[in-house]
C-alpha cells in the first residue's frame, strides 16, 4: 500500500479531531481504540482496518465517506 494513503488518510484523522477539540486520548476513548494506536494513525505508522476506520468515523461523528475526502 502506498504509504501517500496513509499519510492523507492520518492528516484527515488529525484534522478531524482538532475540528472538534478532541484529544488523541478522547478520540480513542470515544472509538474504544488505544490512544497510542490514534497517534500511530495519524503519523501514517499504521495500516488501519475497515472496522477500526469506521469507529473512527463513529467517534468522531462524521460519514465514512469524510475520513476519504
Amino acid at each position: 500500500m502506498s504509504s501517500s494513503v496513509l499519510i492523507k488518510f492520518g492528516e484527515k484523522i488529525r484534522q478531524l479531531r482538532k475540528e472538534k477539540n478532541l484529544s488523541q486520548e478522547e478520540l480513542a476513548d470515544r472509538a474504544k481504540l488505544h490512544r497510542t494506536y490514534i497517534g500511530m494513525i495519524e503519523r501514517a505508522e499504521k495500516n488501519i482496518t475497515l472496522t477500526n476506520i469506521q469507529k473512527l468515523a463513529i467517534a468522531l461523528d462524521v460519514d465514512i465517506n469524510q475520513l476519504f475526502n
